[in-house]
Parts: C-alpha cells; structure tokens; sequence
C-alpha cells in the first residue's frame, strides 16, 4: 500500500491488545510487553500519517485497567509519563495534535502533567489528530454524559427539550471528533471491551492475530486495504 490512497478512513480506532501475552511468551515481566507495544504505537502513527488518516484513537488505559496489580499500573503510568515526554518532539515535527479521552483527572500527577503539556504544546498541529483514551470505559462516558445533562438542566443552562442521538452526542468525550470509520482489534479477541461504544456503532471492524507488540506499519495498510474493500452501507440496501 502507498499513500496515494483513493478513500482511507478519516478516523482509525485500535484497541491495543496481547502485550501481557507477548511478555510472557518470552518470559519477560508485563511490563516488557507495555514497553515494545509503545514502539508499536509509533509505527502505527507514522503509518497513518503516510496512509493520509486524520484521526486515530487508541485504547491506551481503560477504567478497568486501574484493578490489576498494583506494580503494573504504576509501570503503565510511568511508561505513558516517558512516551509522552520522548515522543512531544516527533509529535511536533510531524505535524500531529494529542487529545485525550477519558476520565482524565484519575491519572497520577506525572502523567497528567505530561499530557497537559504534550496537548498544549501540539495544540495548533494539523496532519493527524492523536487521541489516547485513558482511564477510559464507554459506559462511563454515557453516563457522564447523562450526569452532565441532569447537572446542565438543573442550572438553567440546557433546554429542557426531548434528546436527539445529536444533542446528546455533543456531551460525550469525543464531541468534536467524528466517528470512528474502522475499529481495529489485535491479538484475535473478538470483544469490544467498553470501547467507543455510541461511536463505533457503524464502524468496521478489523480483527488481527497479532498481539500488538508485533503488529506494525504493514498491519495497518493490511487492515486500511481490508476496509476500502468493503461496501458501506448504514443499515441500508
């Protein structure tokens, strides 16, 4: 695949798994595994910046992911810490702006304090919109996004009028982001796993074998060829 691409996805979302599974078919420590999918995640970005995608979301650290041992969340939090202070440069020099979704304020305070700065410092950048989802769950969202609305009509400030998908859409996390065009899932699991689930609604899906550690460049223009062959349709004939 080249970059002359006719029709990639605007929006690309991955759910990043199998690094624990890579670790230990090594017998490495999990955090070994966290560490070679972080090059994994330059890859991608890259690929996608030559595959012309604007968008691209990855499941970085879900609520759930706060319940495993102790060791590897703070392993998680200081890998998510040194990427983003290592990576702020090539972010800049290759014209892509980091987001981020989620329950933002659990985050630890290096972290958070890394990723405020990343975000500010590549606010204005226009070639690919990064977007990490982090303490992130999709029910969580939707119910955040109920809260803000009962919070927002009880103040005044919201018409108390019947809900669009529309209107409601503009209070969840993602509300100046379009909807992912394909969902990308590694290491063969055919889950969802609380991931984007108002926004993936249409999305198509894209299963690879591969734990994401191993997953590079040449997976995503696989999955991207896989996509441009397929007929859209949106519930209609």
């Amino acid at each position: 695949m080249s970059s002359e691409t006719e029709n990639p996805p605007k929006h690309i979302a991955i759910i990043m798994d199998g690094n624990g599974r890579w670790a230990k078919s090594r017998n490495l420590p999990r955090w070994k595994g966290h560490e070679a999918g972080a090059e994994s995640v330059r890859e991608v970005i890259d690929a996608c910046i030559e595959a012309n995608v604007q968008y691209l979301t990855l499941y970085a650290f879900s609520t759930e992911n706060w319940n495993r041992p102790k060791p590897e969340v703070t392993a998680l939090m200081k890998l998510l810490e040194k990427f983003l202070v290592s990576h702020t440069s090539d972010l800049q020099k290759n014209n892509v702006k980091l987001q981020a979704i989620g329950r933002l304020k659990d985050l630890t305070q290096g972290p958070m304090n890394a990723l405020s700065k990343t975000i500010s410092e590549t606010k204005n950048n226009t070639k690919l919109n990064l977007i990490l989802a982090l303490s992130y769950g999709s029910r969580e969202e939707i119910v955040d996004a109920v809260n803000n609305i009962i919070k927002l009509t009880k103040e005044g400030n919201l018409d108390n009028t019947e809900l669009t998908t529309s209107s409601f859409e503009k209070h969840l996390y993602t509300s100046n982001i379009p909807d992912p065009d394909l969902l990308i899932r590694t290491s063969g699991e055919m889950r969802i796993s609380n991931f984007l689930l108002w926004q993936i609604s249409y999305s198509e899906i894209f299963i690879s074998e591969k734990l994401w550690p191993d997953f590079n460049k040449n997976d995503l223009f696989e999955a991207i060829d896989s996509y441009n062959k397929r007929d859209r349709r949106y519930g209609e004939v």
